[in-house]
């Protein structure tokens, strides 16, 4: 046992003594037996030949290229995940704001949706250009679309119209009017907008590497998206581009424009339009003297006779007063068509155009429907015309920056006491900056009424009525009085019900609470005017009073009488579009001014014929109007009428046209740089 203890312990001794002179071996026998025949095997191995070592290369070499073709597969599929998370959040963001109005697979023209898909990609580049994040360029894209869709459908809603790019300039105007609006959303919007936000918050969980380049790395690339954005832009405002590629380009269908053309597009063609360019051939010179023939002793002289010779000789207290009372809103649904009512909504009206004594009545072709009042003013007191300017453009706060030869100034040359009145806020559509520059010696607004009497939460018609008559009673002594004004009872929307208002008109076959309120409504301002010429008819001074409405209500309202007439309310054609921009006009007189029925017209011509009628001297360009007014009877930005009965577009008409083109450019941007 000792002995074989102390082989045991011999035994260990020498393993480590092994272990300490090798450390990187085992501490086994069987490893140290394993060791030592790999020694031998090595030993006895003979060193590779030539082609032994080329077929390992060979095969190392194949290796390494299926590991670099897997990389590069790898590189390419990422890349293209990549491109696809780059190019169709943008494309997928057009398609899903252009919901909020209709399905844009269906209604918006195939090339119109490629150029709509071109702009979002764009401008999805140049703000990810621009911040360095493909992801906030994304979002940013996103909530800017669903702001502007949301937004074109309430305008498109509330006023008929989609939105224009002109529409910044009117923004104050627009927020004074919004508690009056319903904003309630209905299930397309509220779908839609549902969507836009899930998209905005799974933006949050895409992860795409993309190597960000310091600020000022970035600018070059990003300035480059911008010249190409805009020769793009420019492209889409070519108008033979748009024929070509099949872009609806009639500014005067704005809804129908933006359906088929798609929001970005429609938006980038309308930009064309925010400046006017100078008619060809255009010289103030010779506009100038082009009026000079319609002055004393020109051709107007020739025309009207003794009325332009009296010019001079004509006393201011043979002038008559000259009362003009646009109302809000106002017009006669029943040129849509026939609906039944269980009362007459305008009686006195209606009496008035069966023909009366010293009356003039007809239907007034006007450029706007639904909204943007301040247009119809601008071509009544100017005789300008909305047919030479961008549809949906605002004069009063795009064009208008100094003073003008409108109506008000001319009549001040004429000894007349200039007052325009609007009982609502003194910076809608910018009045009380535009009213001088007209020629108005007073502007009056809202907090200028006493105790004025309300229908719904706006100051009633009868209340601007008692407004004239004050006017009237305490005018400068011998001085004719000019009154100007614009009212605002029956400013939408329609849908309220009100503790100080309670419709008293219905329609039959019909549950249109808004049309019912509207119409209830029209038949307060037929009593309001009624009230106006019974007082001037008692009035010891001649006086001259004008009404008409500025353009009808909105698509909300008079969605019934269409449909009761077969007549789809968002899809009218374009001839039943021109019946929404019509209305009923009355020009009265306490003394002998003749009578007429049926006597159509358009806007920029009605103060030159009231003039004519009242027997006021005219001015060189009311008397050139009156001119035209025989070539041309009706000119509008919908329609224009000759004096043939047939229609024509005004852009496209020449000689005459052209000079009143010239005249309007001359009058509205170029006065006074002659003489």
């Amino acid at each position: 046992m000792n002995f074989f203890r102390t082989d045991v312990i011999c035994m260990r001794n020498v393993l480590k003594y092994h272990s300490a002179k090798d450390p990187g071996k085992v501490d086994s026998p069987f490893e140290v037996r394993f060791d030592m025949n790999a020694s031998r095997k090595r030993k006895n191995t003979k060193p590779k030949g030539f082609f032994e070592k080329l077929k390992e290369q060979r095969k190392a070499d194949r290796a390494k290229q299926t590991d670099r073709k897997t990389d590069i597969l790898k590189k390419t599929g990422s890349g293209i995940v990549t491109l696809l998370l780059v190019i169709l959040p943008p494309a997928v963001c057009f398609y899903l704001m252009e919901c909020y109005s209709h399905n844009p697979f269906a209604v918006v023209r195939p090339w119109a949706q490629f150029f709509n898909i071109v702009l979002f990609e764009l401008v999805t580049v140049f703000l990810f250009v621009l911040t360095g994040k493909l992801k906030a360029a994304h979002r940013i894209v996103y909530i800017a679309a669903m702001i502007y869709g949301i937004a074109n459908s309430y305008v498109v809603r509330f006023r008929t119209n989609p939105i224009v790019p002109w529409d910044i300039f009117s923004w104050k105007t627009a927020v004074s009017v919004a508690d009056n609006y319903d904003f309630m959303p209905d299930t397309r919007m509220f779908v839609v907008t549902l969507v836009f936000f899930a998209a905005i918050v799974l933006f949050r969980f895409i992860k795409v590497k993309v190597t960000r380049l310091v600020f000022w790395k970035r600018l070059i690339p990003a300035a480059l998206v911008v010249v190409v954005l805009s020769l793009f832009a420019g492209t889409l405002q070519q108008e033979n581009f748009q024929n070509s590629h099949r872009l609806y380009n009639k500014l005067f269908t704005p809804v129908y424009m933006t359906d088929v053309d798609g929001m970005a597009v429609t938006f980038v063609m309308n930009l064309a339009y925010m400046s006017i360019d100078k008619p060809e051939h255009y010289s103030a010179a010779e506009a100038q003297a082009v009026l000079d023939s319609y002055g004393e002793g020109g051709a107007m002289s020739e025309e009207s006779g003794s009325e332009a010779e009296e010019d001079d000789t004509q006393k201011e207290e043979d002038l008559p007063n000259i009362i003009v009372m646009m109302n809000e809103s106002f017009s006669d649904l029943s040129v849509l068509g026939d609906f039944e009512t269980n009362e007459d909504y305008m009686p006195f009206i209606h009496s008035l155009e069966q023909g009366e004594k010293n009356t003039v009545t007809g239907m007034l072709n006007v450029s706007v429907c639904g909204g943007n009042t301040a247009n119809t003013e601008f071509e009544f007191l100017t005789g300008n015309t909305m047919a030479f300017l961008p549809q949906g453009s605002i004069p009063y706060q795009q064009y208008i920056n100094g003073d003008l030869k409108a109506l008000p100034d001319y009549l001040k040359t004429l000894g007349y006491q200039t007052i325009a009145t609007h009982p609502y806020n003194a910076g809608g559509w910018e009045r009380d900056t535009v009213y001088p520059m007209l020629g108005f010696n007073e502007s009056v607004f809202k907090d200028d009424y006493v105790n004025p009497q309300y229908v719904r939460q706006y100051i009633s018609d009868e209340s601007c009525v008692d407004k004239i008559i004050e006017f009237y009673e305490n005018k400068e002594k011998d001085a004719p009085l000019f009154v100007f004004n614009v009212t605002m009872q029956n400013h939408g929307g329609y849908q309220d019900q009100y503790g100080n208002f309670t419709p008293d008109i219905s329609v039959k076959d019909s549950t249109n609470f808004s049309l019912q309120q509207y119409l209830s409504l029209v038949k307060l301002s037929d009593s309001a005017l009624e009230h106006l010429i019974s007082y001037f008819e008692e009035a010891d001074e001649k006086t001259v009073i004008v009404f008409f409405g500025d353009h009808q209500p909105s698509d909300a309202v008079a969605s019934t009488v269409l449909a009761k007439n077969g007549m789809s309310w968002n899809h009218l054609t374009e001839e039943q579009q021109k019946l929404r921009y019509q209305v009923p006009y009355v020009v009265w007189a306490n003394y002998d001014i003749g009578e007429e029925t049926g006597a159509d017209t358009s806007v920029n011509y009605l103060a030159a014929e009231v003039l004519e009628r009242a027997g006021v001297p005219l001015d060189e360009y009311r008397s050139y109007l009156l001119h035209l007014k025989s070539e041309y009877p009706v000119i509008s930005a919908v329609r224009t009428v000759k004096a043939d009965g047939s229609e024509v577009r005004a852009s496209d008409e020449k000689d005459e046209m052209d000079i009143y083109r010239k005249l309007q450019y001359y009058e509205l941007f170029d006065h006074g740089t002659v003489n």
